[in-house]
């Protein structure tokens, strides 16, 4: 019997051939002896590749400042002076390099957006300018911070920027840890006056797994981000207490 026979026997009814057709995870592969198909070890392999690559494949900050068509960026780096000291000592990801620190600039503004390109570099190339471009357009009256594009940077980072910058909310656009069905998940992270060392996650609120077309789209993700920001800045808190009810056009949440 050869792979695919074995893949498409008895054992394995066109039940989950319509299954599959609507998830990502790896359901009702079949066998060949004692082991899986050729074609999904193959499949296996190469998405466990694809997410090695994603971690360390390095940021392009060029490639995602082209994609804001013309916005003021700043470039910093975290404490971790490589990729290896990122992946082995998360702290230093979380605190800005002191040069960088003091380059930032500073004003009254209302949120920055933070570009960090965490556990993932291809998620960030793929889907972060269309993210703040998309969720920037529907922050009327918001007084928006030149975009900071942070290399070997992970999600406390941001509480870093925006205190140094004067920003009263951070959202932070981070490649998320690769899985082995995506490797180029966006999160957006959303944080109320931050402080460094002190903000924990419970401040925080999370959106996961943007990147169209397999995941949230961008239209969805920026209104359910934008509507948690208005409805934040109004409550003066973000996390456990705000809470996300919007539908998929992102119009309504309320703390709870």
């Amino acid at each position: 019997m050869t792979d695919t026979q074995a893949a498409v026997s008895a054992d394995d009814p066109p039940l989950w051939a319509a299954m599959r057709r609507h998830t990502q995870a790896r359901i009702g592969l079949g066998r060949a002896g004692s082991g899986l198909p050729t074609v999904h070890r193959l499949e296996l392999q190469t998405a466990h590749a694809a997410a090695r690559d994603a971690v360390h494949s390095p940021f392009e900050p060029e490639v995602v400042a082209a994609g804001l068509s013309g916005t003021p960026t700043v470039r910093v780096r975290s404490a971790a002076r490589d990729r290896l000291t990122y992946l082995q000592r998360p702290d230093l990801g979380r605190r800005l390099q002191a040069v960088d620190r003091a380059h930032l600039p500073t004003g009254d503004w209302d949120v920055v957006f933070v570009v960090a390109d965490g556990l993932s570099s291809r998620a960030v190339h793929e889907h972060a300018a269309a993210m703040v471009r998309e969720t920037s357009a529907r922050l009327t009256g918001w007084s928006i911070a030149p975009v900071v594009l942070a290399e070997q940077a992970r999600v406390a980072l941001g509480d870093d920027v925006a205190s140094a910058m004067g920003a009263t909310m951070v959202v932070v656009l981070v490649g998320e840890r690769p899985g082995m069905s995506a490797a180029d998940s966006l999160g957006a992270y959303l944080t109320h006056r931050p402080v460094p060392g002190v903000t924990t996650d419970a401040d925080r609120n999370c959106l996961s797994n943007i990147r169209p077309p397999s995941g949230l789209a961008y239209e969805t993700a920026a209104g359910k981000l934008a509507g948690l920001m208005e409805r934040g800045r109004a409550l003066g808190l973000t996390g456990v207490g705000l809470k996300d009810e919007t539908d998929q056009g992102g119009a309504v949440d309320r703390p709870h």
